[in-house]
């Protein structure tokens, strides 16, 4: 229960962290690290892997005499198991190990009686939601309870995990530097995951990362491209990367930099309509487009609170999006004033979060957990990383319009503009790189002639 409570909590924090504030530093009590709690995990473990496999895999009765005969062969399977798991979380926990074919796999196991209680867990959920509303009329968390019940089956079922995981690796496979570890069908189940064994470091462990000669920027870059690919290109959104999920290493053989990506429970599929309003926005939102930002925040959910929903959006002051949330480098005064007044907002936020499309809640949480990223890193979005996202915007919208036509120059004509607007990135990002270098005068005056003002 007191797992699950954390779980809820987790949610909870959804509602925070769209506000801007950032609690980048959160510590709490790992139930893992009493002695007694582990070893009643490995034995649980291994009750569970022994039951799924007896009785999913062979389809062998529980309890029966043939169970107790197959039992002990389940050893079989396995050369080696690691009692100690190599993390823990509110729905399972995850153990190396080592197949006879000598194929290291990590062996993710749901804990005990999750499924039966998910639903006790629910109620209680919305009883508190309820009670919260009677004490404070003007916060609306509903949501949280309507989530939970949308999203917990699937988190409990690891057959889905392993199809979500199958798919992004399919649809990012032209990333070079996305590993997502491959899943050993034939010895899984809705309740245990075996998958290839990849280790790395956390994406928030900056001193791994110096040891192994890892550029932190290249990371940064590189974590801005994925997501921006998921959720502008692809609609299709893995909505866990905390730190646990997300690992940097170096290639055992060529010593390229690899992302892996870990967890492939919690994924939000978009809307095509909420996709392309999603995309318009943030074009909106980099190029200053504050017309844009009103309608496309309005489109929407976000009402006469779209200001505050860009801020959101973006964890900057309103008065940072009216300047250009890529022209406007982030302050320490800004990011005081953002966590010092978030608190004063907390009604108009509960009441945006109550309106906008459910979608977007998963939307707010991956944002807030790459920016806890890029804090740790000290790599927070730059122009350039802004610049990243309009690219995958644009490209986005521009697919979108060839669908709709079948007209082989009316085709012709949007990857004429679709090119125009790209080189126009590229040139803007070298303004910017010239800028950078404080060139002369003639030069920078040169390169702004060159570039449109406008998008």
């Amino acid at each position: 229960m007191a797992r699950r409570a954390l779980k809820l909590a987790s949610w909870t924090s959804v509602a925070l962290a769209a506000s801007g504030i950032c609690l980048y530093s959160n510590k709490y009590l790992d139930p893992s690290d009493f002695g007694a709690v582990r070893v009643g995990r490995a034995v649980a473990t291994t009750a569970v892997i022994s039951y799924d496999y007896l009785t999913s895999l062979k389809s062998v009765p529980y309890g029966s005499e043939e169970y107790l005969q197959l039992r002990s062969k389940i050893h079989d399977l396995f050369l080696s198991f690691d009692d100690t798991p190599l993390g823990a979380a509110s729905l399972a926990q995850v153990h190396k190990a080592v197949l006879r074919d000598g194929r290291t796999v990590a062996v993710k196991v749901q804990h005990p009686k999750v499924q039966a209680q998910s639903s006790k867990d629910i109620l209680l959920m919305e009883v508190l939601v309820l009670a919260v509303k009677q004490l404070f009329p003007e916060f609306e968390f509903m949501w949280l309870v309507d989530e939970a019940k949308k999203n917990l089956p699937l988190e409990l079922d690891f057959l889905n995990e392993g199809r979500n995981a199958e798919k992004v690796a399919q649809m990012l496979k032209h990333f070079d530097f996305l590993k997502v570890p491959r899943i050993y069908w034939e010895l899984s189940t809705k309740r245990v995951l075996l998958m290839e064994f990849v280790d790395g470091g956390q994406v928030n462990d900056r001193h791994y990362m110096e040891r192994n000669k890892i550029d932190v920027n290249e990371i940064s870059r590189h974590l801005g491209r994925m997501y921006s690919e998921m959720i502008f290109v692809n609609g299709f959104v893995h909505c866990d990367p905390h730190p646990g999920n997300v690992l940097v290493r170096k290639q055992p053989d060529t010593g390229k930099v690899e992302i892996v990506l870990l967890d492939h429970g919690l994924y939000q599929a978009l809307t095509e309509e909420f996709r392309l309003d999603y995309c318009r926005l943030w074009q909106s939102l980099i190029w200053t487009d504050m017309q844009g930002v009103r309608k496309y925040g309005q489109r929407l959910g976000a009402g006469d609170l779209y200001p505050l929903f860009a801020c959101m959006l973006t964890a900057r002051s309103w008065d940072a999006v009216n300047r250009g949330i890529g022209q406007t480098p982030v302050t320490a005064t800004e990011d005081s004033e953002i966590r010092n007044h978030a608190a004063n907002y907390l009604p108009q936020i509960s009441q945006l979060l109550n309106r906008v499309p459910r979608q977007m809640l998963l939307i707010f949480k991956t944002n807030d957990l790459l920016r806890g990223i890029e804090a740790a890193l000290g790599t927070r979005a730059s122009a350039s990383s802004f610049l990243n996202m309009s690219r995958c915007c644009i490209k986005a919208l521009a697919a979108h319009k060839k669908q709709k036509t079948r007209s082989l120059f009316r085709r012709a004509r949007i990857s004429l503009r679709e090119s125009f607007s790209l080189w126009k990135i590229n040139l803007h990002e070298l303004v910017l790189h010239v800028k950078g270098l404080r060139l002369t005068g003639w030069v920078w005056a040169l390169l702004c002639w060159l570039l449109p003002a406008s998008h």
